[in-house]
């Protein structure tokens, strides 16, 4: 992947606009305008700031279901990121937490957003949500029959996570491009907000390759 065709910069700083809870969420507030009119601030300081990217996700629908997202939640994701489509000029992504990927494949290819970041591709993890396995075969096919261009930003082992396998992190890169055919590989720390240790992140950008590493 080219992050020069997308980003219009090698290395580029994606802002991440964080959702109120939305639709059907533990702690819905009962008003999608709050939720959009604190999307909109959240984009526009963003891209105020010089970001070269925004990534929406549904960050306070805490807690998460563990893979398919109610369609109301799909629907209000599908609105915010149109209206913040025509707020900014910025490349959008999109997380369907916490791993709902192909709605946010589903979502994007219909808005034209840019990317979507899924935290567990490939591989076995345990989470405070359960077991989730990677359905990258289902998922890469989806994105055939959309006829789909949207990149696909993968974790590797991701935060919030413990792998069920030995696996190490070179193997896991590896793994999640070469098998997973994930278009970058994001790497983080323990938790949101914990970046990544430098040797980490050397051995994650040796075996990805070329392929673009981010720090999450």
């Amino acid at each position: 992947m080219d992050l020069n065709q997308t980003f219009k910069t090698d290395r580029p700083i994606i802002g991440v606009v964080h959702l109120l809870p939305l639709p059907t969420s533990a702690r819905w507030g009962g008003s999608l305008a709050a939720v959009i009119d604190r999307a909109e601030q959240e984009a526009t300081a963003l891209a105020s700031g010089g970001v070269d990217g925004i990534i929406v996700e549904n960050f306070f629908d805490a807690p998460f279901v563990k893979e398919r997202v109610d369609p109301a939640v799909v629907s209000a994701m599908t609105l915010i990121v149109q209206r913040l489509k025509q707020l900014v000029t910025l490349p959008i992504g999109l997380n369907v937490l916490r791993n709902d990927a192909h709605s946010g494949l589903a979502i994007a290819s219909c808005v034209q957003a840019q990317f979507i970041r899924v935290n567990v591709l490939t591989g076995v993890m345990a989470t405070d949500q359960g077991i989730i396995e990677g359905q990258a075969h289902s998922l890469l096919r989806y994105r055939r029959e959309l006829g789909s261009d949207v990149k696909i930003f993968a974790d590797v082992l991701v935060k919030h996570a413990r792998p069920l396998s030995s696996t190490n992190l070179t193997n896991a890169v590896q793994d999640t491009i070469e098998r997973g055919l994930a278009d970058a590989v994001i790497l983080s720390g323990w938790a949101t907000g914990n970046p990544p240790n430098l040797e980490d992140l050397e051995l994650a950008t040796a075996a990805a390759n070329g392929t673009p590493v981010f720090i999450g």
